[in-house]
């Protein structure tokens, strides 16, 4: 956190803008509170006459209410982390940072510093991702908070209805959240669907004779609550559908609006894509007793993650949720990656050495071995005696005859009878 935001929160401005945040959250409460009321009491205490159907109401009522407050109270309350203190530069090296006289300079210095740490996003110049708030690496698929004052691991958005990032560490809880407000809006809303429609027609009923109905009156409360569940189920409907996208893509809201930028592809939206099932174990872990609860069950440490490419070179998680970084995630480009660049396929081919220095292309060698070995096969088919005794090695997918005949068209062997070199 930077000292900036630090003295930004001790003022009074700060502090009242700290209580403000809550208000979105208080209202929620607020909410849930009064439809406690309206559904328990109204409904089911004082308008459901069959005893056995308002236990069964109610049963499922506390259940889907204490699964969709645990979750949220738990998106609320999870911290955002913390980024280990390793990742935090020095001051003497921040220093230098500032003072570089160009851009390159200080991508060197980034680079240097970031060489042992588990990085594979850049900026779009190719640098390592630097925050200059919290002074601070950042971490990959993290960013910086301008309203929680701090790095965030993983981040998603900041949401003002909990009052707190949405990332790593409550992702899950968030995802669960939204699902089972749904279902409580849903099931509030068919429960009351009954009641609404016989209480709207007994109103238009007395309305036309000109009556009042103070019975009817008490049940505003009714009324009111299936306006409220069906507006906010509507609302939910389509944001729980788009999270559950995100998950299945393994991607961050942050993510689908700006792809990520890796060291080695450039940007790409699909560079965290594992495949549907790993996207999904990844936020809700393997053990599926588990997935619908608001336990944290995510995989990993929220500092690093695998990659589609390492999922192609059969990179996976563990048994206790840390992966196995390929070397494809180092900071600097490997000297085999430069070399195998500035070597053209085409003129790398493979040939013969004689002693006197001539070289004669792998094709040809192959044909003129292939020759000698037929020869060879027919003088021992026309007699055992005369065994030309030729010793064939096999190196890669090259074929070498070693013998005292002349190879290659009539150019000897070296005196010393060394073999010839494949280069």
């Amino acid at each position: 956190m930077g000292n900036d935001d630090n003295r930004r929160r001790k003022t009074p401005c700060g502090c009242c803008m700290s209580v403000f945040k809550w208000i979105p959250v208080l209202f929620i409460f607020a909410v849930i509170g009064w439809s406690y009321y309206a559904y328990v009491v109204e409904l089911c205490v004082l308008n459901t006459e069959n005893r056995v159907a308002m236990i069964f109401m109610l049963f499922f009522y506390h259940i889907t209410l204490i699964l969709f407050l645990w979750s949220y109270w738990k998106t609320i309350s999870t911290s955002v982390g913390r980024v280990p203190d390793h990742w935090r530069i020095p001051d003497e090296e921040v220093n230098h940072l500032f003072r570089a006289d160009n851009p390159e300079t200080q991508k060197r210095i980034l680079n240097n510093f970031a060489r042992n740490l588990p990085v594979t996003n850049r900026t779009m110049n190719g640098s390592v991702r630097f925050c200059d708030k919290c002074k601070i690496i950042k971490p990959d698929r993290s960013h910086h908070c301008s309203v929680c004052s701090c790095c965030v691991l993983k981040m998603d958005h900041h949401c003002p209805w909990v009052n707190n990032c949405v990332n790593f560490f409550n992702y899950k809880f968030f995802v669960l959240f939204l699902g089972y407000a749904l279902i409580y809006c849903l099931y509030v809303a068919f429960t009351t669907l009954h009641d609404f429609i016989q209480f709207w027609q007994t109103e238009n009923q007395l309305s036309e004779q000109g009556q009042l109905n103070g019975s009817g009156m008490g049940r505003f409360h009714i009324l009111f609550l299936f306006f409220i569940s069906i507006m906010f189920a509507i609302s939910l409907v389509s944001l729980f559908g788009y999270h559950i996208y995100l998950v299945l893509v393994n991607r961050t809201t942050l993510e689908s609006f700006r792809a990520p930028v890796f060291r080695i592809g450039g940007p790409d939206k699909n560079g965290y894509n594992l495949g549907r099932y790993a996207n999904f174990c990844e936020v809700f872990g393997d053990d599926w007793q588990y997935w619908f609860l608001p336990i944290f069950t995510s995989k990993g440490d929220g500092l690093s993650y695998p990659t589609a490419t390492e999922q192609t070179g059969n990179q996976s998680y563990d048994a206790m949720g840390h992966t196995n970084h390929s070397t494809a995630n180092r900071l600097d480009v490997q000297p085999t990656d430069k070399l195998i660049d500035a070597i053209p396929l085409n003129n790398h081919q493979p040939h013969l050495e004689l002693d006197n220095g001539q070289r004669i292309p792998s094709s040809q060698v192959i044909v003129n071995i292939e020759q000698r070995v037929a020869e060879a096969s027919a003088a021992a088919a026309a007699t055992a005696a005369d065994s030309c005794n030729v010793v064939i090695d096999l190196i890669g997918d090259q074929t070498a005859a070693k013998d005292a005949a002349v190879l290659n068209g009539g150019h000897p062997l070296s005196a010393n009878g060394t073999a010839d070199k494949i280069v």
